[in-house]
């Protein structure tokens, strides 16, 4: 195979399918996880593993990126895109749904890292993408859970880059604005998801998945020598 093995979380829908769809156009094996493993398969892609795995099971992560390194040789580069973006005022959100972000929002990144940089160390390259938000670098109404995740996202991420540039990996950050995806569907709050929505309407829309994916593509795409530290878009009628 010409070229390595790449691994996609929460590779399902929105950013992610966009990101597989257009690696593997490049010609890249991948690994595609998600928790709704008929999506994946739907993709049709060819060189690609597909496993229903939720990012949140870190022996699951590991026993898939396993797999398919036996499969497709190690992994060059992990795409952390899996994340759950559940809105509400904090004095009301049901606690669950902090969990819930937590959980998935900065350990499933912790645990998608640890499945492939030990090997990448080892062999002195690799690529680390992780998907955060403009809501990593600034606040929103409705947004302090949330918020919270993806700052530690961006935090963690300029850590670990810190630590393993001198050993030859890149950790990339990828930090969209408002993006068409089905996020927003899993906020419980209607009036905030009402509100959320006349919000992009009033920014003239949200990002298309095809541009962050494309963003994701040209970060990783650069000399091993060369990190693309943080790429921040939006949508240019996006103000915040």
């Amino acid at each position: 195979m010409s070229k390595p093995l790449i691994v996609i979380t929460g590779a399902s829908s929105g950013i992610g399918a966009a990101t597989a769809r257009l690696l593997s156009a490049q010609g890249h094996p991948l690994l595609l996880l998600a928790r709704r493993l008929e999506k994946l398969h739907e993709l049709g892609l060819p060189d690609t593993l597909c496993r229903k795995v939720d990012v949140t099971d870190r022996d699951a992560v590991e026993a898939a990126v396993r797999e398919a390194e036996e499969r497709f040789g190690p992994a060059d580069a992990i795409v952390n895109n899996a994340g759950a973006m559940l809105l509400g005022r904090l004095a009301d959100q049901p606690a669950e749904e902090w969990d819930r972000m937590i959980d998935l929002n900065i350990k499933g990144v912790l645990y998608g890292v640890r499945a492939v940089l030990p090997g990448m160390l080892a062999r002195g390259t690799g690529t680390i993408i992780n998907v955060s938000s403009i809501a990593g670098r600034k606040t929103f109404p409705n947004h302090t859970a949330y918020v919270g995740t993806k700052f530690a996202v961006h935090a963690m991420s300029e850590n670990l880059r810190e630590e393993v540039a001198s050993r030859g990996v890149r950790v990339v950050t990828i930090a969209p604005g408002a993006v068409e995806t089905e996020l927003l569907s899993h906020t419980s709050d209607e009036q905030i998801k009402k509100d959320y929505e006349a919000w992009k309407k009033s920014a003239g829309g949200a990002l298309d998945p095809q541009a962050v994916a494309e963003a994701v593509a040209y970060a990783y795409r650069q000399p091993q020598n060369v990190t693309i530290r943080e790429i921040v878009l939006a949508a240019t009628g996006q103000e915040a």
